[in-house]
């Protein structure tokens, strides 16, 4: 019987928002992974959530979408790429946290299986690095599009270093290009 973890969880610079590794067992026929366990993750990382909804997103390479949240039926979420890869950021907007006006970003792709957990109460966004992407997560809560807010991408409060390379701009929509500054944007 093994004894090696199922889940490797690693903690990142903001408080509670957690990187994510499940086991790959691969061989010369390809691999496997269970994507998500709830028994699994709750012994690893201490939390008992319940999902009640999966969404699934494909995006150009350059789209930046986000940074998202909802004031309301906040969200706890769980996130990985399937195909491709982004650089996937969470802000601390929890005005108790010990992390509060931080933010943290890290890769996720479909070659390193990494996931990013991000609790209630922190704004959300990702820009893809690769040609295309397709990124899947599961929420907490349902998706409440009265309460929606956006940060800005680009606020220089928060200071995002996003991997863009030099003379490319994201590709956004209307919404999120209309994001609000940190001054202005509702916190919890």
């Amino acid at each position: 019987m093994s004894t090696q973890p199922k889940l490797i969880v690693t903690p990142t610079a903001i408080h509670d928002v957690l990187i994510i590794e499940p086991k790959v067992f691969g061989d010369e026929r390809g691999w496997f992974t269970e994507s998500f366990n709830a028994q699994d993750f709750a012994a690893a990382t201490d939390l008992n959530v319940e999902f009640v909804q999966d969404n699934h997103s494909f995006s150009h390479q350059w789209t930046l979408r986000g940074l998202h949240y909802q004031s309301e039926q906040t969200q706890g979420k769980l996130m990985r790429v399937v195909a491709g890869s982004v650089f996937d950021v969470a802000v601390d907007i929890r005005k108790d946290s010990p992390t509060y006006g931080q933010w943290a970003g890290i890769e996720l792709s479909a070659v390193n299986h990494k996931q990013l957990w991000i609790p209630p109460g922190l704004a959300h966004g990702f820009l893809v690095l690769s040609e295309s992407a397709e990124f899947l997560y599961k929420t907490t809560d349902y998706y409440h599009p009265q309460s929606e807010a956006c940060l800005a991408w680009n606020d220089s409060t928060v200071g995002i270093k996003w991997p863009l390379p030099t003379g490319i701009k994201p590709n956004m929509n209307a919404k999120d290009s209309a994001g609000l500054s940190w001054d202005l944007a509702p916190k919890f």
